[in-house]
């Protein structure tokens, strides 16, 4: 099953814009809680080139919460959490955070590699493809994931991530204790 086409995943991440602003502008609360560690799944493993040529490798971060972002240069959705993720980076990495963003853009780098340049991207960025997009439950952009120590999905998200909730379950992953980091 192939994913949707360019057109309807912009269209989607332009619903998924509106629908995340206007949250914004309620009161009403719009964050649900982390899965308990006990209901957590093995996040699928991913091991890519980043731009300069290093693997990325979600097996190798075990032990730091990885907050995993599927995205893409055209994505308006993504335009907007990406400055986030970038806050979040510089802010949580020495408490074990690591950032890894997924770029599923068509032509890969070519329109990727100036992109992170010019918005000052300081996390991973590789480029994903079809097969782990499934894995993860991609079917519109953007999808985050949250990745416990152990390497466990303790939160996904389709669409805009709320910013406030979001970092608050980061700090809660990062305060969480990490059992086995020979695993």
């Amino acid at each position: 099953m192939a994913l949707p086409s360019p057109k309807v995943l912009a269209h989607r991440c332009l619903e998924c814009s509106v629908a995340v602003w206007q949250s914004l502008l309620s009161s009403a609360p719009t964050r649900s809680g982390l899965k308990p560690p006990s209901g957590r799944s093995l996040a699928p493993d991913f091991n890519l080139e980043d731009a300069s040529g290093k693997d990325v490798k979600l097996a190798d971060l075990k032990g730091k919460v990885v907050l995993v972002n599927f995205w893409a240069t055209w994505c308006e959705g993504c335009q907007v959490e990406i400055p986030w993720f970038v806050e979040f980076q510089k802010k949580y990495a020495s408490r074990g955070l690591v950032v890894v963003g997924i770029s599923m853009d068509d032509d890969g780098w070519k329109s990727v590699k100036p992109w992170i340049k010019e918005k000052k991207v300081n996390y991973p960025i590789v480029i994903g493809n079809e097969g782990l997009g499934k894995q993860y439950g991609l079917d519109g952009m953007p999808l985050t994931a949250l990745v416990d120590r152990e390497g466990r999905i303790a939160d996904v998200h389709n669409g805009i991530v709320e910013k406030t909730a979001t970092q608050q379950k980061i700090r809660d992953l990062l305060q969480e204790g990490f059992k086995n980091p020979t695993n």
